[in-house]
């Protein structure tokens, strides 16, 4: 899956999409096929600040579990509640329903300094 134009990247296969001060984050569909079947998502609550690059929270699947990290400073104003009955959404979703919280921002040309769809394709194809 050609990953969206939309949003930016990180090298850690989190995905960012901005929305005036709101920024969503996933995981991208790269990441959650290295992964294979999500069974659990650890996300910070709402209220909580994360910073650019560093962990925010744990995703578990059937072959390991793995650290989730932020692709920009903010405070947590929405978390996928749904992914915690439905972790699976992260599986048949990665860009859309499966999106994994939602940030409020100071500074969004933080957002600047990720991977373009195009940089990101290439550094996962092992060409970076």
């Amino acid at each position: 899956m050609t990953p969206p134009s939309d949003r930016k990247y990180t090298k850690e296969h989190e995905w960012a999409m901005v929305d005036g001060n709101v920024v969503t984050v996933g995981i991208t569909d790269f990441a959650q096929d290295q992964l294979g079947d999500v069974v659990f998502v650890e996300l910070p609550s709402v209220g909580d600040l994360v910073v650019q690059f560093e962990k925010m929270g744990e995703i578990e699947s059937v072959k390991a579990v793995s650290d989730l990290y932020s692709p920009i400073d903010g405070c947590v104003v929405e978390i996928n509640d749904e992914l915690t009955e439905k972790p699976e959404s992260v599986n048949t979703g990665p860009f859309d329903a499966g999106w994994l919280i939602r940030v409020e921002v100071q500074d969004v040309s933080q957002i600047d300094g990720l991977l373009s769809a195009d940089a990101y394709e290439v550094f996962t194809s092992g060409s970076a």
